[in-house]
Order: C-alpha cells, then structure tokens, then sequence
C-alpha cells in the first residue's frame, strides 16, 4: 500500500470564483448597516463633513441621548413590540391550521383558495392602503394598534400558507394513521404531533412576518393619525427630519436603536430557522 503525501488542498478555480463572489455580495449588503452604526458614533462635525470616512477616531453618545432623550420613545417601543408580537403569534397558528387543512383535506374550489393566495402575495401593499384606510375608519380601528395588527396579519398569511404547506404535506401520513392507531384524537394529533415537526417552518415564516412588521412605516402613518401615543418606533424617527437641516446622526442612531431587537429575535432563531429553510421531516 502507498502512502501519498498529505499536502495543502487546492481548491477549484469554480469554488474560490464562487467564495469571492460570495464575499462580494456580503460586503455589500453589510456596508450600508456598518455605515449606520459608524454614523450613530460619529460626532455632528463629521456626519457633516463634506470630507467621508468610513471611521472616526472620537465616537460619541450624542446622537443615542438625544434618541432616548424624547418622551415618548419608551411608548413607540412598546407598541413595535405588541404589534409585532401579535402578528407572529396570530399569524403563525393561523397559517398552521390554514395550511394544515388545504394540505390534508379535500374540499371544492381547493386549488382555487390556493391560487388565491398567490394573487394576494402579488398584490402591492401601497396600492391597498387607501381601501385599507377607508376599512380601519368604518371598523372604528383607526389610532388604535389594531390598525396595524390586522392588515399586517392578512399580508403575512398567504407566504406563511405557501410556506408552511410544504412542511405539513412533508410529514407522512402513515404517522398521522399510527397516531389514530393508538388512539391519538385529530387534536392531539394536530398540536403534539404535527405542530412540533413543522415548528421550523413555523420559525422560519415568523422572522419575515416579524421584520416585515417591526419596519413599518406606510402602516403606521397612514392609519395612525391624530393620537401619537399609538405610534410606532418608525414614526418617531420623523422628530429627526427637520425642514432647516436633518439630523442625520439621531436618524442613525434611532435606525441602530431599531435593528437590535431585529437581531436579537434572529439569534434567537436562527437554528430553527437553518433547519426550517432547509427543509422538513421526510417519509
């Protein structure tokens, strides 16, 4: 038997093309990001500078104290955060049963509910919210956070539909068979069997809907008129934007402040989430 000497691998002229271009595209996406929280840094002489850095050797506070300096910033938090939160929450069991029974039952005008939800994805959201508007006023739901619950929960339902009916048609029926076997009902079927094995779609639908929820801005100003204490954290990036001259550095700042529950929720996720991208439970 010959040994062959163990030497550096050499990788292919298509995989390194493909890792470059891979860093490529990272660089980029993550450059605006890093270039928001360098401004939050930056003291007000060099975000006014005509001379750009991409660094600064005195950061400052400045900008995240004038941020948490205003009244109602406490509040628009909160609220971003029960609008949110409901949203997932309502959403995710919602498209869960929805997706469970246009996946496991046969009724008339299936394919058509199906095809319906596709047509509403396509939908773009800003040719909808004048109708919405005028929806929130009769309903009475106007400057309340129902306002911006519900149209978010309807606009999240059809992706969260798509998505969450590959994973239940994944999961094989001779489980759900052996489960009746055993004297399982449908409902404990549906809740200890079937939700814990598409609970990484359940994640992986809950971080689009969350996002989606968490940066709004149309929503909130649209149906958010007159009482400001149902406002939103996007809304109150708009004290910054001043008719003489903005403040770019608490726009920044209040843009940073916004990102961080966004990325708290997505490391908490994200292991369900890698596995809900990937795929469900195969027969």
């Amino acid at each position: 038997m010959s040994l062959v000497p163990s030497g550096p691998r050499i990788r292919r002229p298509g995989r390194l093309a493909a890792e470059a271009t891979a860093l490529v595209v990272a660089l980029a996406v993550a450059f605006p990001l890093y270039w928001m929280v360098l401004s939050a840094f930056k003291p007000a002489g060099e975000i006014q500078s005509t001379d750009a850095r991409p660094w600064t050797l005195s950061p400052s506070l400045d900008s995240f104290r004038r941020v948490f300096e205003q009244e109602e910033f406490g509040r628009y938090f909160v609220n971003s955060l029960v609008v949110a939160v409901s949203v997932v929450v309502a959403s995710s069991l919602i498209a869960f049963l929805a997706a469970t029974a246009v996946t496991r039952f046969r009724f008339r005008l299936r394919t058509t509910l199906l095809i319906m939800f596709l047509v509403a994805q396509m939908v773009p959201i800003e040719a909808l919210t004048i109708p919405l508007f005028f929806l929130m006023r009769d309903f009475g739901q106007l400057n309340t956070l129902g306002s911006l619950i519900l149209p978010h929960i309807a606009f999240s339902l059809p992706f969260a539909i798509w998505m969450l009916r590959g994973f239940v048609k994944a999961v094989p029926e001779a489980l759900e068979e052996a489960a009746y076997i055993d004297g399982a009902s449908r409902t404990r079927f549906l809740w200890q069997i079937l939700f814990p094995l598409v609970f990484p779609g359940l994640v992986a639908t809950s971080v689009f809907s969350f996002i989606s929820t968490w940066n709004d801005f149309l929503f909130a100003k649209s149906f958010i008129i007159s009482d400001t204490s149902q406002s939103t954290l996007p809304m109150a990036l708009l004290v910054f934007f001043k008719p003489d001259e903005n403040d770019w550095g608490g726009i920044m700042a209040g843009s940073t402040v916004m990102t961080v529950p966004v990325l708290v929720f997505f490391v908490l996720v994200q292991r369900r989430l890698v596995s809900g991208l990937g795929g469900a439970v195969k027969d």
